[in-house]
């Protein structure tokens, strides 16, 4: 069900959700967190299908802050609305388009809606803050979320989260890395059990999760590991292969579809497995599954200035 609130207020947006849920036996109680969304007209809806998916595993409340980036001739007026049951999944969404002066205060707009004494996490799956933790709704997140592909200049994108990195932030770049970063120790957690001597990374063009995984091969294995590009012709941000040199000779994961990579290594045959992208909705669920600063992408993040030379 979707109600439509136009020309509205937060105070009477939250009476109206008070009323559904009187009405029609929508409880709260069970929500563990507040997602909250900053986006702009017309870019919300894979956000809050990424969010209705991952609320099946973290039933959640919604708030969609769509403010336009640039000036329109629509001005000081906030248009709401309100999801529930089929059309917001596990989770109550509720979409809050401020126009005008009324958009210039994004922590006042959506204060009144926190569900009270659950965490908050915000998620800007577009543009992002240059210091996301000092944002009006950076400050008032335990975790705040970015994506370093989604920006314009993803190396400067990249150079920004390293110094600007607070306990807490979390960036989807670094989140594409979990099944790669798993299959990688596993193959090194097999024999023979040789030092890796040196390596490279090899990715499209602008793959900011390519450089955090050059990064963090590097602090993991104590040598050089080199970051390569290739270009395809497209801007996927996808990673190619990882090669590994031992001894006896190198290990090397390459991916050249979607789903499935090849795995190669000395005196052993040629072994294919699942690696597939990840989607907004697989993303968004692992971060929401930890709360609590990742102390690994921390590590990884504060040492890529100096390791990518950025």
């Amino acid at each position: 069900m979707i109600v439509e609130l136009p020309h509205t207020t937060t105070a009477q947006v939250s009476k109206h959700l008070v009323s559904l849920r009187e009405d029609g036996g929508a409880v709260a109680l069970g929500r563990v967190l507040t997602l909250v969304i900053s986006t702009e007209p017309g870019k919300e809806e894979d956000a809050i299908e990424a969010a209705n998916l991952a609320s099946r595993e973290h039933p959640m409340r919604v708030i969609v802050l769509s403010i336009p980036r640039e000036s329109t001739n629509i001005s000081n007026r906030l248009d709401a609305e309100i999801r529930i049951g089929g059309d917001a999944g596990a989770s109550e969404v509720v979409v809050l388009r401020a126009y005008g002066e009324v958009g210039s205060d994004q922590q006042g707009l959506v204060m009144g809606l926190l569900l009270p004494d659950a965490p908050v996490v915000t998620w800007w799956p577009q543009e992002s803050p240059k210091v996301a933790a000092l944002s009006p709704l950076g400050a008032i997140a335990q975790c705040r979320i970015t994506d370093a592909f989604a920006q314009t200049d993803t190396d400067a994108a990249l150079k920004q989260l390293c110094l600007s990195y607070t306990p807490g932030d979390a960036d989807f770049a670094w989140t594409r890395l979990t099944l790669w970063r798993t299959q990688l120790a596993a193959v090194l957690d097999q024999p023979p059990y040789e030092s890796i001597l040196s390596g490279h990374v090899t990715a499209a063009p602008g793959s900011p999760s390519a450089k955090l995984l050059t990064v963090w091969l590097q602090i993991q294995l104590g040598v050089p590991i080199e970051f390569r590009e290739k270009n395809t012709g497209e801007r996927d941000g996808s990673i190619h292969e990882v090669v590994l040199t031992r001894p006896s000779g190198e290990i090397r994961l390459s991916r050249n579809n979607s789903t499935v990579a090849l795995l190669e290594q000395p005196g052993q045959p040629r072994h294919e497995i699942t690696l597939a992208r990840r989607t907004l909705r697989d993303c968004l669920a692992e971060e929401l599954r930890r709360l609590d600063p990742d102390v690994v992408y921390g590590n990884v993040i504060s040492s890529a200035i100096d390791v990518l030379g950025l």
